[in-house]
């Protein structure tokens, strides 16, 4: 008898094993799709092992159903996967469900289209005129099958045409005359499973030429790989980062390798997408969450043939690359590559390091504001590094002008959201015909409502945050379980009719741009304004076209996009990246300013940053101004090594959540118990994080500061050890525990 281990789309400790049927016994594999239950719902799980050790002590259920002839995971991808789960401390069975497309783990019905064509009886031009002369009494038959041979444009009996029956069925009795030209035996209907995705890219363009500073960056990226190392190319916005790549995946593909390009954001894939198909057509595909189950189970299963360069978010990492020869983290410091929930909470830039492992490929890790910890394993010899300061065709830098808010009130030199400064900015552009890119880093109308006679501020009943105006309803929304409700005309608490609007998001400012600019043509890029499937690339289409002046909008802008007619770029509210309490808000605040800077001036041209703050005088500010990211560098080094901190730390966080805020304290108290004895003064907490009650459940959090020099496999084992006895005690069992190697 024979037995197979079985990875479930389950958040379990361990593989079930299940007794293979006698008939695949010598045909199933690792890798393979197979349906079994467990208790009485039936799964979709994958071959792990298939051996001969029956297990002992329970009887073994058998296998219901084998989905595939061949496997659909390789054993590099279950090797990777296993890696992960044990890295990011959590089960196989959860890299299962973030790694296989939906598609993938239930039976996949493929698409499919019924196309008619002449019945394989007639064989010739004289039997074709005597069907007919036979339907002169049909006319409906005789119309289609007229129709029919007007499509075929020539008879070729061989292998006749096939005609798609929608076309042929312009009206509803046309399918009765169908049916009966089947009877008959003159056509007959044939059923092709076809793709849903677009294979006709062609190749229009050469590679693009590199300058002399391009081909410097290229040639020492190519030596680093030689080596056997991550390459960390820093270059500034518009020093022309793509075309290195373009160059980079063209080598791979000489060498009949894969490669995969990935982004941190959906936004970004409609631009590079079609600069990678001008040069590499059909051989480019596309995966993201924004395409629909079936959708991604086609380019799943497209990879490596004929997709042999893939453009994606993160969970283009677990495709079934069986030929990696490069990857590609483009922006590697934004931290939408960081998966948050659920798990595995894996980051794809160390993710992919990874993998690049079990493929021997390369890995380049581009951007102009790198992370900390990426630049200081540069700096360290992990990594090795390759500057790129000039830009593309030696375009001068933007100049940035900062004004200060508190002396602009001071001197009505405001109007509503906007400096008289800016909006005279704005107005110049326009009337050159010039587009502009204003910056806020928050969605919504306004971030809360607040009665002016008594203070009260609209809560989210179900978490611990103010819910957010929208003008679309009108209504408050929570931006973390998603709840809404009308705005409410008179104050819930002392009914006073004086509720006021506080701080603006990117719906108020887009309402008063239209006000001051009533003939420009504005729009919005936000993530409410972008849940329809396409609403990303039509945006940014009819910006790239000119059809949009002035484009407002959160951090969706101010990643790499490329936009030769911007010569303003203005940043609404610096203030609010500047306070965030986050260790990481220094850097992110620098990154995301320095960012959406680079958004301005193209080629020849200078373009031209405004920043409106209160805090003229911070450091961030001034090192932006300078755009002096080694100093940002140098500065945080010096808070990071003091509070231990990346990059001189691994840091863990473990949040505990529960509906009773008595039974989280247990929880916590008892696992705190458990865990200082060992960890000592590398564990911190219990907390309250900074929103402490979400969706119906309250929050602790724990953090432990792991030494660079630490054997960090074996505490991580501890760790679960200690967390799977927390969690099984009495009354603790409905407490989730979360673990969160490396936190964003």
């Amino acid at each position: 008898m024979r037995f197979a281990d079985i990875i479930l789309p389950l958040s379990l400790p361990k593989l079930l094993t299940y007794a293979v049927p006698d008939e695949w016994a010598e045909t199933i594999a690792a890798g393979e799709r197979v349906e079994v239950t467990v208790g009485h719902k039936a799964y979709t799980g994958l071959v792990r092992e298939v051996h001969t050790r029956a297990p002992e002590g329970f009887s073994v259920k058998m296998i219901a159903a084998l989905l595939d002839s061949r496997p659909v995971v390789n054993e590099k991808q279950l090797q990777y996967w296993e890696q992960l789960a044990d890295y990011y401390l959590c089960n196989v069975g959860d890299v299962m469900k973030a790694a296989l497309p939906a598609g993938l783990r239930s039976a996949f019905t493929p698409k499919t289209e019924i196309c008619v064509r002449l019945h394989p009886s007639i064989t010739s031009e004289a039997q074709l005129l005597d069907c007919l002369n036979g339907l002169r009494r049909a006319a409906k038959q005789e119309e289609l099958l007229l129709r029919y041979l007007s499509f075929a444009d020539g008879v070729c009996f061989d292998r006749p045409h096939e005609t798609p029956r929608s076309l042929l069925l312009r009206e509803p009795s046309s399918a009765t005359a169908l049916a009966a030209c089947i009877k008959k035996k003159i056509l007959e209907q044939v059923t092709h499973e076809i793709g849903r995705l677009d294979h006709s890219a062609v190749a229009t363009k050469e590679l693009p030429a590199l300058s002399a500073a391009q081909q410097q960056a290229f040639g020492q990226i190519t030596a680093l790989f030689d080596a056997r190392k991550v390459a960390l190319l820093h270059g500034v916005t518009a020093s022309g980062k793509t075309e290195i790549y373009i160059n980079l995946i063209a080598e791979q593909l000489r060498r009949g390798k894969q490669a995969l390009y990935l982004l941190p954001e959906i936004a970004l894939t409609a631009q590079i997408v079609e600069r990678l198909q001008h040069v590499f057509g059909a051989a480019v595909g596309v995966y993201h969450s924004r395409y629909n189950d079936s959708e991604r189970a086609e380019i799943y299963r497209a990879v490596p043939s004929p997709y042999r360069v893939i453009l994606g978010v993160r969970s283009a990492l677990f495709l079934p690359f069986d030929n990696l020869g490069l990857i590609i983290i483009d922006e590697e410091h934004e931290a939408t590559y960081k998966q948050f929930d659920p798990a595995p909470r894996y980051h794809a830039r160390d993710a992919a390091v990874m993998l690049a492992r079990w493929h021997a490929a390369d890995v380049l890790l581009g951007t102009a504001t790198p992370s900390v910890e990426s630049y200081y394993n540069a700096l360290a010899g992990k990594y090795g590094l390759v500057t790129l300061t000039e830009r593309y065709h030696r375009a001068p830098p933007p100049k940035t002008e900062v004004v200060n808010l508190l002396l602009a009130r001071r001197k009505q030199c405001t109007d509503g959201l906007f400096s008289q400064h800016l909006l005279e900015a704005i107005g110049d552009a326009l009337v050159r015909r010039e587009q502009v890119i204003l910056f806020q880093n928050r969605r919504g109308y306004a971030p809360y409502l607040q009665c002016a006679d008594c203070g009260h501020i609209p809560h989210c009943t179900q978490c611990s945050v103010s819910l957010t105006c929208h003008r679309q309803g009108p209504a408050m929304r929570c931006h973390y379980c998603g709840a809404s409700q009308p705005v409410p005309a008179i104050c819930p608490k002392c009914h006073s009719p004086k509720m006021e609007t506080k701080g603006f998001g990117t719906e108020k400012a887009e309402d008063l741009l239209q006000i001051h600019f009533p003939h420009a043509r504005i729009a919005r890029l936000d993530l409410d304004a972008v849940r329809a499937k396409d609403a990303y690339a039509r945006i940014l289409g009819d910006f790239a076209q000119r059809r949009i002046d002035v484009l407002v909008g959160t951090q969706m802008i101010t990643k790499g996009l490329d936009f030769d007619n911007v010569s303003l770029v203005g940043i609404l509210d610096a203030d609010g990246l500047l306070n965030f309490p986050d260790f990481r808000a220094h850097e992110r605040s620098f990154q995301l300013m320095t960012q959406v800077s680079g958004r301005a001036g193209r080629q020849q041209r200078q373009g031209r940053v405004i920043i409106q703050t209160s805090q003229s005088g911070s450091p961030v500010i001034q090192l932006v101004r300078r755009n002096d990211y080694r100093e940002m560098f140098e500065s945080q080094l010096v808070e990071r090594r003091a509070f231990r901190f990346p990059p001189y730390t691994r840091l863990v966080s473990i949040t505990l959540k529960h509906a009773s805020e008595d039974v989280l304290r247990l929880a916590s108290r008892q696992l705190r118990a458990r865990l200082a004895p060992v960890m000592g003064e590398r564990l911190t907490g219990p907390f309250q994080p900074m929103v402490s009650f979400i969706q119906g459940r309250h929050l602790l959090c724990f953090w432990l500061r792991l030494e660079r020099s630490s054997k960090a496999a074996d505490i991580k084992a501890f760790l679960k050890k200690q967390i799977d006895v927390v969690g099984k005690q009495k009354g603790l069992s409905g407490v989730e525990i979360i673990v969160d190697v490396d936190p964003m």
